[in-house]
């Protein structure tokens, strides 16, 4: 017996002991019993893993499919194919009514329908009619007229454009218009019709980006009116370098308006600055402004000569 291994002869069996042979039998049945554990954990982790991405998938897709569901509509220049049918291949345009006149089956009302169910509404003609038993319509939207968004105020080129996209947003609409004119307003007004009901938000172009709050850049749609009024103003007169109307800028004061029009003239005085405003009545007051109040649109400041 050596290094703590011993024999025990007993017949008709021979038992060897050995300390090291038992330690690595106890090492490779912790190891194996650690495996197990490890692969049931990380199979519950795939399994979990594999959930979210279907679900995520899922959402994805439902959101593209309510994006793409672009709705035909007057001014719309269409080619309507039907298979094995050359004959009936038409391009046309949708009227003011928003139909279309059809071979064999005359008048086609599909305003309003997307491009799918109109057509699923000529097939059904053409089968219900007894032209084709089995009818396969393709419509292509050739050029998207019906479907355009006024954009009108102070925009560098005010005008209608047609929808390019089926999830066109705000943002992008003024910048196909060339942007917000320099005397523009940071709150442009979106009119519309939603769900069959009139529609009217007032959104903060600036504050939107500023502030990162994305969910008001929202889609627009056919028939939409994008308006921009003339920003909010403010007018200086008096003993001042540039006296005329200016821009209010966000979170302006008194001082930063005296800045704008210059500064005082050798001969004003900032004693001499008063404030005609309109109160909640509407009633003109003249007022004493500190120089840190906020600048009110239609503010009209007067700097007086000194008298000494």
């Amino acid at each position: 017996m050596m290094g703590g291994e011993f024999t025990i002869h007993y017949s008709p069996f021979i038992i060897h002991y050995s300390p090291l042979t038992v330690h690595r039998s106890l090492f490779t049945v912790h190891c194996s019993l650690f495996t197990k554990t490890m692969m049931m954990v990380l199979k519950k982790l795939l399994h979990a893993l594999l959930l979210v991405l279907v679900a995520g998938f899922a959402t994805l897709a439902q959101t593209q499919d309510k994006q793409a569901e672009y709705q035909l509509g007057p001014g719309d220049t269409i080619r309507v194919l039907v298979f094995q049918n050359p004959d009936l291949t038409l391009e046309t345009r949708v009227s003011e009514n928003g139909t279309i006149s059809y071979p064999l089956i005359g008048t086609v009302r599909i305003g309003g329908m997307t491009v799918s169910r109109a057509e699923q509404t000529i097939a059904n003609a053409l089968r219900t009619g007894g032209f084709i038993k089995q009818p396969q319509v393709n419509i292509l939207l050739v050029v998207s007229r019906g479907n355009q968004v006024s954009v009108l105020g102070l925009v560098n080129r005010p005008g209608r454009y047609p929808l390019e996209t089926f999830n066109t947003r705000i943002s992008e609409m003024l910048a196909i218009a060339g942007g917000v004119a320099p005397t523009g307003a940071d709150v442009v007004i979106l009119t519309g019709t939603r769900d069959g009901k009139p529609f009217r938000k007032e959104i903060d172009i600036a504050g939107m980006l500023l502030n990162n709050n994305l969910q008001e850049d929202i889609v627009v749609a056919g028939g939409d009116v994008i308006y921009v009024h003339r920003a909010p103003m403010f007018y200086i007169y008096g003993e001042v370098q540039r006296p005329g109307s200016f821009r209010i800028e966000r979170g302006m004061t008194v001082r930063q308006a005296l800045a704008q029009a210059g500064g005082l003239t050798p001969r004003g005085t900032e004693r001499g600055l008063s404030l005609q405003r309109r109160n909640a009545e509407g009633a003109l007051e003249t007022l004493r402004p500190n120089f840190d109040d906020l600048v009110r649109p239609d503010d009209v400041f007067q700097v007086r000569e000194s008298l000494f």
